[in-house]
């Protein structure tokens, strides 16, 4: 189902075309890479937070760590990852398959700076088998985000 939520999302967007629908998994930003024979930084990682009760995707590149400093300065609030067994409620789709493309109303979408090392980036499409092809301004198109952050540690290249 968030398969298609996604693809439904991604085709009113124009992108439809640029999905991945992969015989090997992609629930890891490793097996999504590798599934995709790409670097590992260029899967686009979806990350979920809550903020209060409000519900926060941070999407960033594959390899990107969270910097809890940079977190709290940015939002002024600690960084709270949900809990993997109430993510497919809170969002819409399962770990492995989080993405920003057709997730439930109300949930707020940022995209990291650590995404702009790269020119094509790969985020999941709804489920752990699936991705989507997107240049970073195609990313940006794609998806209704509330910009661009930096709250995630300096990746040593």
């Amino acid at each position: 189902m968030a398969l298609e939520q996604a693809k439904k999302y991604l085709t009113e967007k124009g992108y439809a075309d640029r999905i991945i629908e992969l015989e090997e998994s992609s629930a890891t930003v490793q097996l999504a890479a590798e599934a995709l024979g790409v670097e590992p930084g260029m899967i686009a990682k979806t990350m979920s937070f809550l903020q209060g009760e409000q519900p926060v995707l941070i999407l960033t590149e594959g390899t990107a760590r969270i910097d809890n400093r940079k977190y709290k300065d940015t939002f002024h609030i600690k960084a709270k990852m949900i809990p993997f067994e109430e993510v497919e409620e809170i969002i819409g789709h399962a770990p492995g398959g989080v993405c920003p493309f057709g997730v439930k109303e109300g949930i707020k979408v940022y995209l990291d700076e650590s995404l702009k090392r790269f020119d094509t980036v790969y985020p999941a499409a709804g489920n752990d088998h699936s991705a989507v092809r997107l240049t970073i301004e195609d990313l940006e198109n794609a998806v209704d985000s509330e910009g661009w952050i930096d709250v995630c540690k300096e990746i040593e290249v």
